[in-house]
């Protein structure tokens, strides 16, 4: 197996502590065939390939940043005008489809990844009796290979081919399954539809399109919308129980995607704490296999099956931002309901962006933000123990499980993370380095909104803006409140705030 040693270093950089790096990584060094790296490092790339004997090639920057990876670094960005140097050198020097065995490993002075070439691959959904359309029968008679579950193999009949149980965790070995069947044809085997929460997602994300072929199979969300006679289109779809709990609303319908036998029960539970208890709950099991069965007992559930919710009763949870303070747990940290549905309407959430809360307290920025569309994604930094653990049941009471927390005090805990899109920060704000590690940390075109109580806080904020930009805003919210037997107006703290775009 060939395979390609990507390389980003320092100028400064001894090939040694390459070496070292490599040894450290790979059990032998021999089946390296070629050291692949930006060309501003191309006379390190030749001191290290003349030590392992292999040949050398260099790319521009912009052919490197054009490369998906895995570990972009804003750092190298700022340093050669690529977000990667090994990964995606290592990457784009392999000719035809590729896969990292080897992420990418760092040192002090350098950083490498290693490529290895990959199979194409067809992806061919089967029944759970075994049903395969033709083009999915003629795709596994003509492969060599075949890679599936345990029980989808053993629904196979007239197929040749080798056949490979995956393993568990699958994740981490697919690079070197597929590497180690490069030049074979290759068919996987997969559940209903692949590019439904299936497979052919992880290999698309790992190959590129151009080299997975889908031949799907109606998905068990499509045949349990038609024995319930329920649109697709109308229908909720989640895979994790706890998302149920954000899309329970009078009359929704919810597909659960079962992990197993105690998913039906699961569901149960959470239909009655959130007051949802007379809902219609359906289980439908082995869904176009001979022994398909369709049955209302969460003690019975079998293995493979998926739970049908139809809501019934209960309040649900708004969909838009402001969710009434009182039904966060909270400990008085908590950006109250009307501050909380400005601040999203200035960090603009979009599907698929990530943000950082920062000072979270209660969580309730982070959680808000996800629940305006699935594919947002959110990172709550906090210092506090107890906090943090708010904010892990806040997250599960409102549906996203989702949210990643981080326990640590900024800046320090920022280090390492993820480029975000947009910032909220909380609290913490006037701690030395706190805005700085944020700034320096948001994507192009990102959104940074500060909101500030104290008067250090806003004179912070006026320093910031005059450097920065950005607009300012005065928010000041009065709530009728008693005043002996009449109602008067009670003022909330005044809030200042800024919001920023890089």
């Amino acid at each position: 197996m060939r395979l390609v040693l990507g390389l980003g270093a320092r100028p400064s950089t001894d090939p040694q502590e390459v070496l070292s790096l490599l040894r450290e990584s790979l059990s032998t060094l021999d089946d390296i065939g070629v050291v692949a790296t930006v060309d501003a490092r191309r006379d390190l790339a030749e001191s290290v390939a003349a030590r392992l004997g292999c040949a050398v090639v260099s790319f521009p920057p912009e052919e490197l940043a054009a490369v998906p990876v895995p570990s972009p670094s804003a750092r190298v960005s700022q340093a050669l005008g690529t977000p990667s140097v090994a990964e995606a050198a290592a990457l784009l020097a392999v000719a035809g489809p590729a896969v990292l065995t080897v992420g990418k490993r760092s040192s002090p002075g350098a950083a490498i990844a290693v490529a290895a070439p990959a199979p194409g691959v067809v992806v061919v959904g089967i029944g759970a009796g075994g049903e395969l359309s033709a083009k999915g029968l003629a795709a596994l008679r003509d492969a060599e290979v075949v890679f599936g579950g345990p029980r989808q193999l053993d629904l196979l009949s007239d197929v040749d081919a080798e056949r490979v149980a995956w393993p568990s965790p699958l994740v981490p070995a697919l690079p070197r399954l597929l590497a180690e069947r490069h030049g074979r044809r290759v068919c996987v085997l997969a559940s209903g539809d692949p590019m439904h929460h299936g497979i052919g997602t992880t290999l698309v994300r790992l190959l590129g399109p151009a080299h997975v072929t889908v031949i799907p199979h109606p998905s068990s969300v499509s045949l349990a919308c038609a024995r319930l006679g329920w649109p697709v289109e109308d229908t909720d779809v989640v895979r994790d129980a706890a998302l149920v709990r954000r899309f329970l609303h009078d009359g929704r319908r919810v597909l659960v995607l079962s992990a197993g036998r105690q998913t039906p029960a699961e569901v149960w539970r959470i239909l009655e704490e959130t007051g949802f208890a007379d809902s219609a709950v359906t289980i439908l099991e082995d869904l176009g296999a001979p022994d398909e069965r369709i049955h209302h007992d969460p003690a019975a559930a079998r293995p493979l099956n998926i739970v049908a919710v139809e809501a019934r009763g209960g309040t649900g949870i708004a969909v838009v931002p402001g969710i009434d303070d009182g039904r966060y747990d909270s400990d008085g940290q908590l950006t109250k309901r009307e501050i909380r549905a400005v601040t999203l309407a200035a960090l603009g959430p979009c599907p698929g962006e990530l943000l950082w809360d920062v000072g979270a307290g209660s969580g309730s920025i982070g959680i808000e933000w996800m629940r305006a569309h699935r594919a947002c994604r959110a990172v709550a930094f906090e210092r506090d123990e107890a906090r943090a653990g708010r904010i892990r049941r806040n997250a599960e009471t409102f549906g996203v499980p989702g949210l990643r927390l981080v326990l640590g005090r900024a800046p320090e805990v920022l280090a390492g993370q993820p480029r975000p899109d947009a910032i909220f920060i909380g609290g913490g704000f006037t701690a030395p380095g706190v805005f700085d590690a944020c700034w320096s940390a948001l994507r192009p075109g990102g959104r940074l909104v500060v909101n500030a109580v104290t008067i250090e806080s806003e004179r912070l904020v006026a320093e910031l803006q005059q450097r920065h930009g950005g607009d300012l805003t005065r928010i000041a919210v009065n709530r009728a409140a008693p005043v002996g037997g009449f109602l008067g107006w009670r003022p909330m703290l005044p809030v200042t705030q800024w919001v920023v775009h890089t």
